[in-house]
């Protein structure tokens, strides 16, 4: 089969793209831009111990989910309705949750997010905030669940 010659169409479009690259690379970095392009533990969890789900400032909503074994993150996901940001930062949050402890978990905060991305734009640095307000809603979810599980194991003893 003969290869076809691109049309100025397709030239279009292929230069459209890699502008667009270009400029993600630069707003968000290497790192950042692989995680736009790559998002990890993006999606629901239907078995979640633990589930937060803020709308910021902007209108972005986001989700984070987190599953607990033996006092640690096993597993963690999110999802959101936001733009490219949103998702490069949810997708960080639930990757820095995995393998902390509760307590380890309060110190994941927005600028942790923003130092591991190193380059983010500015006007979206909420969206990091965002994430990590999720991710501590989740954490508070889940804690209200485990103390009503031990209060219900107390009483019935």
């Amino acid at each position: 089969m003969k290869k076809q010659p691109s049309s100025a169409l397709d030239d279009f479009v292929n230069n459209l793209q890699n502008q667009i690259f270009d400029e993600a690379r630069t707003a968000y970095g290497e790192i950042g831009f692989n995680r736009w392009r790559n998002p990890l533990y993006m999606g629901a969890m239907s078995d979640a111990d633990g589930c937060g789900c803020i709308t910021g400032s902007c209108g972005d909503t986001m989700e984070i989910f987190l599953k607990f074994d033996k006092n640690k993150v096993l597993n963690a996901s999110y999802r959101t309705n936001g733009c490219g940001s949103s998702t490069i930062c949810g997708s960080f949050a639930a990757e820095m949750a995995i393998g902390k402890t509760p307590d380890e978990l309060l110190e994941i905060t927005g600028e942790k997010i923003l130092q591991t991305l190193s380059v983010f734009p500015k006007e979206d640095e909420h969206c990091a905030f965002l994430a990590a307000e999720t991710l501590q809603e989740a954490l508070n979810d889940f804690m209200k669940k485990l103390a009503k599980s031990k209060k219900i194991r107390t009483a019935a003893a």
